[in-house]
């Protein structure tokens, strides 16, 4: 038998089994994946229960009571103070219980389950004008569930206040199996809630009632006294909820207990309308103690939202290449306050805008403080750019928990002290003394933003959490934080919670006679005290169960091949990107890649996060670590299988973790020295095996699809039998574009603008090469010679995605030293198969970082579109009125300029419309491989199928990736398929555009 913490653990799974409507999950990878949240805390839980129904999930505790297993319910998974990693059950709501169960308009309110994203929810109020009012930044992956465990806030508790303002009831279970529902006690709204129908039915919410009642009577006045009357108090229980003046309102009380007295089924939620119209004024001061000095000035115009933002963190964001256009919208300054204006419509924020700024300009602009210049002022009319702002402010945790640089010059910086908050009217002085103490105690460049306009303030320090010395100055600045804080009559949370990181602080804010009544109020809903343990009140110390601490010990592997050269060439260091922020958690696509299996599974170790934590598991530096094997780890094989190495998160994660680089790094290792899967030699070797089938390409045609057996090809190649296997051309690109040029039939144009090498990717090259034709026609048009390398050449892209690193790089060293003669002269080199021109621009650097052939190689490596806008920027190509639905490659979006392609074909009079869509699914041989495909088609109906299944006959899809084209072609999806129509490369339509066909190019060209 198995025990951990004193139970059973092999029994309670078996009575989890057969009790619960669900998926119950006590393996290894699982447990990884759970182990850690947002913060610096990590705890193997016992177990994992997804249920499917709020039902089940009351089936889950009441198991756990029986068998005396602590119960943690969990939300999206975020929190940065320890409050969602325990040694515990944990309840997982995200792939179920997302429902929204009712909205009723003219009440206001909406009943959800836990596990439904806040994005989504207000997605689905938009027609009715309504919206739940609070906004963390973490909106689109964030959970109902978690913002209530939580009590969240966010810019928008400007204007709504926190989530404890905007509850009605509360369905809950107690760890002891009693379900019932909370609220206010004195609504004839709820007449089943009035304290007097409880009374009279008895049972254990009447005590409840009763003990809650006393304990509230016991503590009024020192409650009025203890807790600070400023908007944002997030730490410790609500229990001013009790007070009599606040109606003895039971839903709020539990709001914000971090999952420590009970377990949330169902909430009814308050609605608000939503903002019919905003401005955005940003306001430029000299530093952000300034900027706060300024917020009470801005209070009385009522402000949507109030947020400060320091040059430190504009700095950061710079340095990473983070919202570059919005950066260059920002006013003079060292710091700046970002106020949006609600208005009736357009006009009337507007001039509300220019009616503030014209009082601020007129007066000092500092709320009084003597001395203070009157800011810099930029009002943003533009909607896109007012949103790409917003961006700035909320990518700054993703900014400062990674500065940039050597660890030993500048380290990674950590939550703990991440939230404090005050009355805005000291926030300015706050900032000041804080800032002190941070240089007092050596924490220097410390980045100070956060929701200004509620006296909230962020930060994220370079706590040393490996080495006793630094564990012991962590444990001081954090007391003396504290007593600073309080000093201002402020809170240890002004937003995160308290959890294990502030829990064991909570005496010095509110004195031991307050702590015991929260002590008090815990027991009266868990007399166990198993609800999420040593979390809140009587937490565990401060420096205890921390993911690093001074026992961390973890390998940091030598051998590489990637050399991973923004994380000091360490493969720890590179897994530690991960700051749990789960971004790659968002239920659709936003306009973002990552991460096409998580929102296909709704799996945590589909998701970038929960791979991040099983690699950073198998490092081995926990003695209780549950993942082992090293590179020959089958839980980490097995987590990886789903990436499909798409690159998303290379680009929208904050802290850019490049999964698919460790996802080969891993292929590489795992598979050293044994047999690997068919579909690593089939599809790995492609370019090899591409040329050998041109030989005879009619006669490998033939083979490959005759029925019965292309079955057989399949099967021995790994090959789903779902897939079609592609048709090689008759003649290749090369092949084609050599023999005119021998006999001088190319069209040359005027080679006004120069020389330029276009490269012959397998896929172009052997599988499409009339894309390479088009694209021939296209670069003489805008006046530029084309020339093609005189060898058989290749990126390695097929061996790197399959991590067959040894042979990639012997590959990609080949290709740069044969094209050093061209990058060397400066002549561009263009791609058109967006994931080989991505290797050149992304990979090779990262597997060649010191190479100077290989850095000019990256430097000079374009799109067409980038090319034709930097070196041909005032070339018009002929007016194609088209309309056209373009569908984003994904390395495009990651590694490559994705809005360039774009503007080319504005220029040519197509309107193009950008596909919100995220993967095709296909990604290369993913979605090829057998075992993939229904993952694949999964994420294909993510958004690129049901938009082609709207898209009239008459529009043209654009696909520059192969992948993106097959996925297509294959899906039989495409309006008007049969009749011969086919996604087209940018090239192709802009070939057209240039014979005035109104067709795209002859598909038959090359053939």
């Amino acid at each position: 038998m198995t025990f951990r913490v004193g139970v059973n653990v092999e029994d309670l799974e078996r009575d989890l089994r057969d009790a619960v409507d669900g998926e119950v999950r006590f393996d290894a990878g699982t447990l990884g994946a759970y182990s850690t949240d947002g913060s610096n805390y990590r705890q193997v839980p016992l177990g994992v229960v997804v249920p499917r129904t709020p039902d089940a999930a009351a089936a889950a505790v009441r198991v756990c009571a029986g068998h005396r297993a602590p119960v943690l319910s969990r939300g999206g998974g975020t929190s940065l103070a320890g409050e969602c990693t325990n040694t515990a059950v944990v309840l997982d709501w995200t792939k179920y219980c997302h429902a929204i169960e009712h909205v009723d308009v003219a009440r206001r309110t909406c009943l959800v389950q836990p596990g439904v994203v806040l994005d989504v929810l207000n997605d689905h109020l938009a027609p009715t004008g309504l919206r739940f009012g609070p906004e963390p930044s973490t909106h689109p992956n964030c959970t109902i569930g978690g913002m209530l465990g939580n009590n969240s806030c966010g810019a928008t508790a400007q204007t709504y206040g926190k989530t404890v303002d905007n509850i009605r009831r509360l369905e809950v279970v107690t760890y002891r199996g009693d379900r019932f529902w909370l609220g206010p006690t004195d609504s004839d709204e709820y007449p089943d809630l009035r304290w007097d129908a409880v009374m009279a039915a008895g049972g254990r919410r009447a005590e409840v009632y009763r003990e809650l009642k006393d304990l509230a009577d016991d503590y009024a006045d020192r409650i009025r006294e203890g807790f600070p009357h400023i908007p944002r108090r997030v730490s410790g229980y609500n229990l001013d909820s009790l007070l009599p003046e606040h109606g003895f309102h039971l839903a709020k009380a539990v709001v914000g207990s971090e999952g420590t007295c009970l377990t949330i089924l169902r909430a009814e939620l308050e609605l608000a309308p939503a903002p019919k119209a905003t401005s955005l004024v940003l306001l430029g001061y000299p530093d952000s103690a300034a900027a706060a000095d300024a917020v009470p000035a801005i209070l009385p115009y009522q402000p949507f939202k109030l947020e400060g933002v320091d040059q430190r963190l504009v700095d950061l964001e710079k340095t990473r290449g983070m919202h570059k256009r919005a950066m260059a919208e920002l006013p003079d300054g060292g710091a700046w306050l970002f106020v949006s204006l609600p208005g009736e419509d357009d006009d009337d924020a507007r001039a509300k805008a220019h009616a503030m700024a014209a009082d601020l300009q007129r007066g000092d602009g500092s709320g009084g403080r003597a001395g203070a210049g009157g800011p810099s002022v930029h009002l943003v009319d533009d909607a896109d750019h007012a949103a790409a702002l917003w961006q700035v402010r909320e990518g700054g945790l993703g900014a400062t928990a990674r500065p940039g640089g050597p660890a030993e010059t500048r380290p990674d910086c950590w939550p703990g002290w991440e939230d404090s908050a005050v009355a805005p009217d000291r926030l300015g002085d706050y900032i000041r003394d804080l800032r002190g103490l941070l240089q007092r105690h050596g924490y220097q460049e410390v980045s100070l933003y956060g929701h200004f306009g509620q006296g909230c303030l962020h930060c994220r320090i370079p706590f040393d959490l490996v080495t006793a010395a630094g564990l012991e100055t962590f444990r001081a600045f954090m007391h003396d934080a504290a007593e600073l804080v309080v000093g201002y009559g402020g809170s240890l949370s002004g937003e995160h919670g308290d959890g294990q990181a502030r829990g064991p602080l909570l005496e010095t804010m509110f004195g031991p006679e307050l702590v015991e009544a929260m002590r008090r109020f815990r027991r009266i809903w868990d007399p166990d005290g198993l609800m999420n343990p040593g979390k809140v009140v009587d937490a565990r110390p401060l420096t205890a169960d921390l993911r690093l601490g001074t026992e961390w010990a973890p390998a940091d592997p030598q051998d590489l091949y990637f050399r991973y050269p923004d994380d000091d060439g360490s493969f720890q260091r590179a897994v530690l990107r991960c700051v749990g922020v789960g971004k790659c958690h968002a239920p659709d696509s936003q306009g973002r890649v990552m991460c096409p299996s998580y929102r296909a599974t709704r799996e945590e170790e589909h998701a970038t996060r929960g791979r991040s934590r099983l690699l950073f598991e198998v490092l081995d530096g926990h003695a209780d670590s549950t993942v082992s094997g090293g590179w020959r780890s089958t839980d980490v094989l097995e987590a990886l299988d789903l990436c499909l190495a798409c690159k998303g998160c290379r680009s929208d994660c904050p802290m850019h973790v490049d999964m698919a680089t460790y996802k080969a790094e891993f292929l590489a290792h795992h598979y050293a020295g044994r047999l690997r899967p068919a579909a690593h030699y089939s599809m790995g070797w492609l370019p090899v095996w591409a040329r050998l089938a041109a030989l005879a390409p009619g006669a490998v045609n033939a083979l490959a699809h005759t029925p019965g057996l292309d079955g057989v090809l399949k099967a021995a190649g790994g090959v789903d039998a779902r897939r079609t296997l592609p048709r090689f051309a008759r003649t290749r690109f090369t092949t084609w574009f050599r023999r005119l040029d021998r006999r001088g039939r190319l069209p040359r144009g005027d080679g006004s603008r120069g020389e330029v090498l276009l490269w012959p990717d397998t896929f172009t090259n052997h599988l499409g090469p009339w894309i390479g034709a088009a694209a021939v026609e296209v670069l003489e048009a805008a006046g530029f010679t084309v020339r093609i390398p005189d060898q058989e050449l290749c990126c390695g892209l097929t061996w790197i995605s399959t991590g067959q690193l040894g042979i990639a790089k012997k590959v990609l060293h080949r290709t740069a030293a044969a094209l050093a003669p061209w990058t060397a002269a400066g002549t561009p080199v263009v791609g058109l198969e967006p994931s080989c021109t991505a290797v050149f621009r992304a990979d090779a650097a990262d597997l060649f970082p010191r190479d100077r052939d290989v850095e000019r190689l990256r430097a000079q490596t374009k799109t067409l579109g980038e090319l034709v806008l930097e070196r041909a920027p005032d070339w018009d190509p002929p007016r194609l009125q088209r309309a056209a639905i373009v569908q984003m490659h994904c390395h495009q979006h990651a590694v490559l300029d994705e809005h360039a392609d774009v503007e080319l074909l504005r220029r040519a009079g197509v309107s193009a419309q950008v596909l919100d869509s995220g993967c095709c699914g296909l990604a290369g041989n993913f979605g090829f491989e057998a075992g993939h495909y229904d993952v694949s088609m999964r994420c294909a109906e993510d958004g690129l199928l049901p938009a082609l299944r709207a898209a009239s006959t008459d529009t043209v899809v654009v696909a520059d990736g192969f992948s993106c084209r097959t996925q297509i072609d294959q899906s039989g999806e495409l309006p008007g398929q049969g009749d011969g129509r086919r996604p087209v490369h940018v090239a192709q339509l802009l070939a057209t555009a240039l014979r005035h066909s109104g067709r795209p190019v002859e598909h038959t060209r090359g053939r």
